[in-house]
């Protein structure tokens, strides 16, 4: 049985080593066959709008462009509703495959069975 890993997270470019680090675990679980899902929220959720993610950057680390093709590829990749709308997005501001979702379909992901969830 594979199990799934569910991953938040909370920082945007001006924590750059926990946004890289999220996107490098849920690449990596991808990767090793796990089943992935990766929440955006607060201000990591500009990396869902096309050409944002070429902007980042961090010295040693895989390009946040190709963890997030391979997380899109992958596994699943959400943009928190609230945090959509805080900014003034909407599903047709994002890249293809990324979808908008609120706390109802996070706490169904968290809770269900074989579920690790860890917040970045």
């Amino acid at each position: 049985m594979s199990r799934t890993l569910v991953i938040k997270l909370t920082a945007g470019a001006e924590a750059p080593e926990r946004a890289n680090q999220a996107f490098t675990v849920a690449g990596t679980a991808i990767a090793s066959g796990a089943e992935v899902s990766l929440w955006l929220t607060g201000d990591s959720v500009w990396f869902a709008v096309p050409g944002k993610a070429d902007e980042f950057e961090l010295p040693h680390a895989a390009p946040l462009t190709d963890l997030l093709a391979a997380v899109i590829a992958g596994g699943r990749l959400t943009v928190c509703t609230q945090c959509a709308k805080r900014r003034s997005l909407e599903q047709s501001d994002l890249v293809d495959g990324v979808r908008i979702a609120g706390s109802p379909a996070f706490t169904e992901e968290i809770l269900a069975d074989g579920v690790q969830a860890i917040v970045y």
